[in-house]
């Protein structure tokens, strides 16, 4: 009997899904809306052979093996530490904000005041959080924490998240480090690194499998029928009992019942410049005066030896708009939207066959590497799952 299996949205969610599913001998049937796969990470070339990341930089940093050595299959890779500047009472310093970043705004006396005592105060440590520094019983600790938060945090949340500071969901402010000494890479995770010919090239093998057939900027929706009454899902028209593995938003897939759940998109702004370099960073934010959130110059990602010609990205943070222009990217956390969310799960379990997998289906942030293990987690799941029934 042949097994078949439905996955709906081919960036890491669902290519992972997909690989594995044919791996196992399923015949998959890959709908994706977009008119390329990759998803997110999609990269192409702009004038001069430039090499961009479509929707935004993209670096893959792990402290997973089982996630390094699943993706080592389909390409090789090269060792990249991710920098990052921010500017910051008009000098750019490294961020996450470190000791260097300290140096260089404030007076060497106080300075070494500064740092003497984040040393003393959080011994063994190589890096603490904001909220930690501005609840420190030390006044200077907390004078510091205040000053990071208000400069690197608060106006830069406000643009890219549209409200103020203070009703951003804690997880967001505990996710912003300050480094404990002059590290300045933006990441710590032990595997730092890029797709040698580039996240596209990946997915290409990621999905180079005879038993994976893709249609492209195709919408499953049209094709997938969802009948909470009966508990069964519809391939047009006719019962499908297979795996369906949805990478989608939950509130389209159940037609907006209960509302649309919010999230943020971004406006990309591309400019082709005839230059080598533009910045001397890959990445540098704008957490204050400026309307975007962030510059990229994907050359330092991509090691392109291009001369004469440079790409850079402004960002420009913007709310989300169901069927509008923009794409969702960012989930709006917070107890109103996910106990929306909850609703649209408690339909999701009238479909046995059905899996979520993904930032937008399972309405929350996912690293990178957290999405790959999170697809290698169900696909596992569902293979054991049909081996159980063929035993029985």
């Amino acid at each position: 009997m042949e097994n078949k299996a439905i996955v709906v949205g081919l960036g890491f969610a669902g290519s992972v899904l997909a690989r594995r599913l044919a791996d196992a001998g399923y015949t998959v049937h890959a709908f994706e809306k977009r008119f390329h796969i990759a998803g997110n990470m999609y990269e192409y070339e702009r004038r001069g052979g430039v090499r961009v990341h479509m929707y935004g930089p993209h670096i893959f940093h792990t402290n997973s093996k089982t996630v390094l050595d699943y993706l080592s299959r389909f390409s090789a890779f090269y060792p990249y530490s991710h920098r990052v500047l921010g500017k910051i009472d008009n000098v750019y310093v490294p961020i996450p904000f470190n000791f260097t970043s300290i140096d260089m705004l404030f007076p060497k006396e106080k300075a070494e005041v500064l740092k003497a005592k984040l040393s003393m105060n959080f011994m063994g440590k190589d890096r603490v959080f904001i909220s930690q520094l501005l609840d420190h019983d030390d006044q200077d600790i907390a004078q510091l924490g205040a000053f990071i938060y208000e400069n690197v945090f608060v106006h830069y949340t406000a643009k890219q998240w549209g409200v103020p500071a203070s009703s951003v969901d804690t997880t967001v402010i505990n996710r912003v480090p300050v480094i404990l000494g002059t590290d300045d890479r933006y990441f710590s995770d032990t595997y730092q690194m890029m797709p040698m010919q580039g996240f596209t090239k990946l997915f290409e093998n990621l999905l180079d499998h005879p038993n994976i057939h893709i249609e492209l900027e195709s919408d499953a929706l049209n094709y997938l029928q969802f009948n909470p009454d009966l508990k069964t899902i519809f391939l047009d028209g006719i019962p499908f009992s297979g795996p369906v593995c949805f990478t989608g938003r939950l509130d389209e897939l159940f037609e907006y019942q209960f509302g649309t759940l919010p999230y943020r998109s971004i406006r990309m702004a591309f400019e082709d410049l005839d230059v080598d370099f533009f910045q001397t960073a890959s990445v540098v934010n704008y957490p204050n005066e400026e309307e975007y959130t962030r510059i990229t110059e994907f050359k330092y990602m991509t090691l392109q030896q291009v001369n004469g010609h440079t790409t850079i990205l402004k960002e420009y943070p913007l709310p989300y708009k169901a069927g509008g222009a923009f794409d969702p990217y960012y989930p709006i956390i917070c107890e109103e939207n996910l106990t929306k969310y909850q609703e649209y799960q408690n339909l999701r379990t009238n479909f046995r066959n059905l899996y979520l997998c993904g930032r937008l289906a399972e309405y929350k942030y996912y690293n990178m590497d957290a999405v790959i293990l999170r697809a290698l987690e169900i696909s596992s799941e569902i293979i054991a799952e049909t081996n159980k029934a063929m035993l029985n």
